[in-house]
């Protein structure tokens, strides 16, 4: 099974902690508000992260083997490059040997993505294009490379070959190019990206989300964001394993026991609270 994969042409950055590790891979959430990484909470056998609504985010995947992997994304049951409802068969992204990348939004072409951004569940990407049971999980499904080992007279070649193929050529194998969105879900796309001054208010004023309304992810302003064409070759038609991590408000996580509420710690009586003896306030 030959098709054409995507490859980040973004700035490629080391992996920290907190990672949700796979064999093949560790996935992380970043706030690129001003949290960070975000921390991941371990609960039921599943990992969660607390969202901001209106933040934008990232997905951090590093890969951890010494071969390329290709890595297909879904945000809330939705493929981010190719808008379909995910399946792991469908276009993904490619990454170099022990290569780390993020991917902020949903690819609208080559060089521009939406970016992804916690917001309500109704005012998801997923829920505007009329998906939304799948709303709150992030989830990468990851494939290994068919590499069969070459007959030795072609070493050469092949090596040459694939050398050319790391530096950014773009394939010209268009039957596996991603496949474009419906018409429908390219109608609410255009929607969502606030197109009329009406809806750019109810978008933002969708993304405080009501308490105790999920958080999903929005289809927010446009960036710049670089890919180029390369073919992939998967060695199984299954994914050798599926790295997912589950969000939602702090709140929210707190509400289901995901995360602990803090406890407030009583006050004790001090002996010596500093400062001298001050008059007593006037009686009346």
């Amino acid at each position: 099974m030959r098709s054409l994969m995507l490859f980040l042409a973004t700035p490629l950055l080391f992996a920290c902690a907190a990672a949700q590790a796979g064999n093949l891979v560790d996935v992380q959430v970043l706030d690129r508000d001003g949290n960070g990484t975000l921390v991941q909470y371990p609960a039921r056998g599943k990992q969660y992260v607390a969202g901001i609504p209106g933040h934008r985010y990232s997905v951090r995947i590093t890969n951890r083997t010494a071969a390329r992997v290709m890595t297909v994304l879904s945000v809330d049951g939705v493929n981010a490059v190719s808008g379909e409802t995910a399946n792991p068969n469908q276009s993904g992204y490619v990454l170099e040997a022990y290569e780390s990348t993020e991917i902020a939004g949903w690819r609208k072409d080559m060089s521009a993505i939406a970016a992804f951004e916690f917001t309500a569940l109704s005012d998801s990407y997923a829920a505007r294009t009329g998906r939304p049971d799948n709303v709150g999980v992030i989830g990468v499904a990851v494939f290994r490379e068919r590499t069969p080992p070459p007959p030795v007279w072609r070493e050469k070649e092949i090596a040459e070959s694939r050398a050319g193929s790391l530096g950014g050529r773009a394939s010209t194998d268009s039957a596996a190019q991603p496949a474009p969105a419906s018409p429908a879900a390219e109608n609410s796309a255009q929607a969502a990206t606030g197109a009329a001054p009406g809806d750019l208010a109810r978008r933002d004023a969708a993304k405080s989300a009501p308490a105790g309304e999920p958080l999903g992810t929005g289809h927010g302003q446009r960036e710049s964001s670089y890919a180029s064409y390369t073919t992939f070759e998967r060695d199984t038609s299954r994914p050798y394993e599926v790295v997912s991590i589950w969000y939602d408000s702090l709140s929210n996580l707190q509400a289901r026991g995901v995360v602990p509420r803090p406890r407030p710690v009583p006050s004790e009586p001090q002996a010596f609270p500093a400062g001298f003896v001050a008059d007593p306030p006037v009686s009346r």
